[in-house]
């Protein structure tokens, strides 16, 4: 299996392929990727320093373009995966139908990969895209269960990726309307999800508040630790309970699931965090290395290391872990 690393800076992407990371993932410095915030993702001249140093160590470079593109925006999109190509990509990673036609007409000799913004949670939709668009690969929403991953793979004429850890996303993801309905801005068509301009922070006699435009989405008492405000990662009131209604602050680790995950036959397991920096990335990417490593020299006796799992926890989101959907038992 394949492990694949986020990087949303030059240093990340140094720090992925140094502690062994197969493939490293970015985007450019705007809004034709879904991690577009300031002060992340590459320019020209940090994009081809980051291939060349990838490269040079074996490594590979896929270049995320996963934004939906609007008529008006569409010769930017297509410009830019113009750009990844000329600069040298391995592959690119994109979500919307008409891009990936542009793509796959425009540089038919281009790895394409399909984003997790596109979607597609059946094999019928990859098929659709592999047939058509000669799609190589599909990076799976987190919303599939052991058993329905399975069946996908056994009729996708595509690789799988899946992702292992990171920051979990209870919605299929190219869906979502969280951020937009309330800020006018989502991680679709402006590549964020809670727009920093948008988020207003204030300590009150009740405890530290955070609002997305407006709109109170979670206090703090004093020492509780907080994240960085998404919406549906927010606490709300629920018959008369403050709660975490729709999703909680914590992170998805299936490295517990390597043995099965190989055995089903997923391509590439994705860690999540291209808004992390250099010591996140370098300390999960070593981890996830060793622990595929052991698995892919023998899965049958494959255990967890206690020292992985305390090195992940001390990385999570509320420092604590889930199997997500894997481990549901309904499909």
């Amino acid at each position: 299996m394949e492990l694949v690393c986020p990087a949303g800076s030059l240093a990340a992407l140094k720090a992925a392929v140094d502690h062994g990371a197969d493939a490293v993932y970015t985007g450019f410095r705007d809004a034709t990727n879904a991690r577009n915030f300031a002060g992340l993702n590459f320019g020209e001249q940090e994009l081809a320093a980051g291939i060349r140093y990838a490269k040079e160590r074996g490594a590979r470079i896929f270049i995320a373009i996963n934004t939906y593109p609007q008529a008006s925006t569409f010769a930017r999109w297509c410009a830019a995966v113009d750009r990844a190509a000329d600069a040298g990509a391995d592959a690119i990673i994109l979500a919307d139908l008409g891009l990936i036609e542009y793509a796959a007409r425009r540089h038919p000799s281009l790895n394409l990969h399909l984003s997790v913004q596109g979607s597609a949670t059946t094999y019928e939709a990859i098929n659709f895209y592999a047939d058509r668009f000669a799609i190589r690969r599909a990076v799976l929403p987190r919303v599939l269960t052991l058993a329905q991953v399975a069946a996908l793979i056994a009729n996708a004429r595509t690789g799988i990726e899946v992702f292992g850890f990171g920051s979990l996303c209870v919605m299929v993801e190219g869906r979502c309307q969280l951020s937009s309905y309330v800020t006018g801005q989502g991680p679709n068509l402006a590549g964020v999800c809670s727009p920093a301009s948008a988020v207003r922070w204030s300590e009150t006699p009740r405890g530290r508040e955070v609002r997305l435009n407006g709109l109170l989405i979670d206090r703090y008492a004093e020492g509780e630790s907080a994240g960085y405000p998404t919406l549906c990662k927010g606490r709300y009131v629920v018959d008369g309970v403050a709660r975490y209604a729709i999703e909680e602050p914590v992170s998805l680790n299936t490295i517990a699931l390597l043995p099965d995950l190989r055995r089903i036959g997923v391509q590439a397991i994705k860690i999540e965090g291209r808004q992390r920096g250099p010591a996140y990335v370098g300390e999960v990417t070593g981890v996830w290395r060793a622990a595929i490593d052991a698995c892919e020299a023998n899965p049958e006796r494959f255990a967890v290391d206690g020292a992985w799992s305390s090195r992940l926890a001390r990385l999570s989101e509320g420092r604590q872990v889930t199997l997500g959907v894997y481990e549901k038992a309904w499909r």
